[in-house]
């Protein structure tokens, strides 16, 4: 069963306080190469089938309405099985 993988990030110009006082842990920690952290969420949902382009448009649809705060989240990634979903549609054919 293929596996669709969602990533939602916080939009770039807010602040992401989780990801502060991680990268502040960091500095602490001697870790000052690293200088920001960002902290998201990832999805990751079953299917029972295969993946086409029906099924990828309603997973987007999920991931914009459902699993992101379009105010302050923006879905980055889809992904299928570790191949880009945008790969997947070429010329409105599913691969």
């Amino acid at each position: 069963m293929p596996t669709i993988v969602v990533e939602i990030m916080p939009k770039a110009e807010l602040l992401d306080p989780q990801g502060k006082a991680v990268a502040a842990s960091l500095g602490r920690l001697g870790k000052s190469r690293f200088t920001g952290v960002r902290i998201g969420k990832r999805f990751e949902v079953t299917v029972d089938g295969a993946v086409d382009a029906a099924v990828l448009a309603e997973v987007r649809e999920l991931a914009d309405d459902m699993f992101s705060n379009s105010v302050i989240e923006d879905v980055v990634a889809i992904t299928v099985d570790g191949v880009d979903a945008a790969e997947l549609t070429v010329a409105g054919e599913t691969h």
